[in-house]
C-alpha cells in the first residue's frame, strides 16, 4: 500500500476530519498550507477551470488531472472519479485502475447517470459497479480508499429509505466510505452514520447548514466539500470582473490577495 493511501485509511480509522476540494495545483498547495491533512477534487471546479460543465470532462484529462494534482502535494489526494468514465463494471474496473497508477490515495464513484429520466442506475448494475471497483484496487495492490456515492438527494429525488439500501449495499461490494451528497438534514445524516456503521460515511457541506462540531457529534468521518471553493472564487472573479465592465471601476481589487502572498505561497 502507498504510504498516502495509509495516511488517508488512518485518517477515516477515528474522528472527524474536513478534506476540502481545490480544483487545480495551486489551489491544493494553498489548502496543504492552511494545514488541511487531506484533499479531494472536484469534477465540478476542474470542468470549471476547463470552461466546461460539470460531467464533461475525457477521461484522458481526468487522469492527467490526477496527476498533476498528486505530483503538486505531499498530502494524500482523492479523486472525485464521477461514475468511473463507464457504465458497465467491466469499464469501471478498467478506468479504476488506470486511476489507481496516478498517485491518487482514493476515490469515489456515483451511481448517477446523466439521465434525467431515469437518473440512477438501476441497483444490482449499481452496486456491480461498486464491486468492480473494489475488485480493481485490490487487482491493483495500491490499496487507495474507495467511496461509493448515492446521488439520489443530488438528483432531486431524495429518498432515505433507497439511499441507505444503497450505501449499505455499496458497503457489502467492499466500499471503505459511503457518502450521499445533497443530505442536508442533520437527523437523516445521522440515519446514514447508523445504517452503515462501522463503516466511515462523508458529508458535503456546500452551505452553511452545519458545522464541522456538528457533523463530528453526528458520527460522520469525513467532511468534503464539493465545487463550493470554486464557486467561492468564481464569485469573487465574477464580481470583479463585472465591476469593470458596468461600472468602470475597480475597487474589488482592494480585497484581493498580494500578489506577493501568492507568490510565497507557491514557493
Amino acid at each position: 500500500m502507498r504510504d498516502t493511501a495509509k495516511r488517508l485509511h488512518e485518517l477515516h480509522a477515528s474522528g472527524c476530519f474536513v478534506i476540502p476540494n481545490p480544483w487545480d495545483p495551486g489551489s491544493a498547495r494553498a489548502l496543504e498550507q492552511l494545514g488541511f491533512p487531506a484533499l479531494a477534487t472536484t469534477s465540478a471546479g476542474f470542468a470549471w477551470s476547463l470552461g466546461r460543465r460539470d460531467n464533461h470532462v475525457t477521461l484522458d484529462e481526468e487522469l492527467a488531472h490526477l496527476r498533476a494534482m498528486s505530483a503538486a502535494v505531499s498530502v494524500p489526494v482523492s479523486a472525485d472519479f464521477e461514475g468511473g468514465f463507464a457504465v458497465e463494471p467491466a469499464g469501471v474496473a478498467a478506468n479504476v485502475a488506470a486511476a489507481a497508477s496516478t498517485g491518487i490515495a482514493g476515490l469515489s464513484i456515483e451511481d448517477s447517470t446523466g439521465d434525467a429520466a431515469s437518473p440512477l442506475f438501476a441497483f444490482e448494475l449499481a452496486v456491480e459497479r461498486i464491486r468492480a471497483a473494489r475488485a480493481a484496487i485490490d487487482a491493483s495492490g495500491s490499496g487507495i480508499v474507495l467511496m461509493a456515492r448515492c446521488e439520489t438527494y443530488l438528483v432531486g429525488r431524495p429518498d432515505l429509505a433507497e439511499a441507505i439500501r444503497r450505501l449499505t449495499a455499496f458497503s457489502a461490494a467492499g466500499a471503505d466510505c459511503l457518502y450521499a451528497p445533497g443530505m442536508r438534514d442533520l437527523g437523516e445524516i445521522k440515519a446514514v452514520v447508523d445504517a452503515v456503521a462501522p463503516k466511515p460515511v462523508n458529508a458535503g457541506v456546500g452551505s452553511d447548514f452545519a458545522t464541522v462540531a456538528q457533523l463530528r457529534e453526528l458520527g460522520v468521518r469525513r467532511i468534503s466539500v464539493g465545487g463550493a471553493l470554486a464557486r467561492t472564487a468564481w464569485t469573487g472573479f465574477l464580481d470583479a470582473a463585472r465591476e469593470i465592465a458596468e461600472q468602470g471601476t475597480f475597487t474589488a481589487f482592494a480585497r484581493a490577495v498580494p500578489g506577493a502572498e501568492l507568490n510565497k505561497r507557491m514557493a
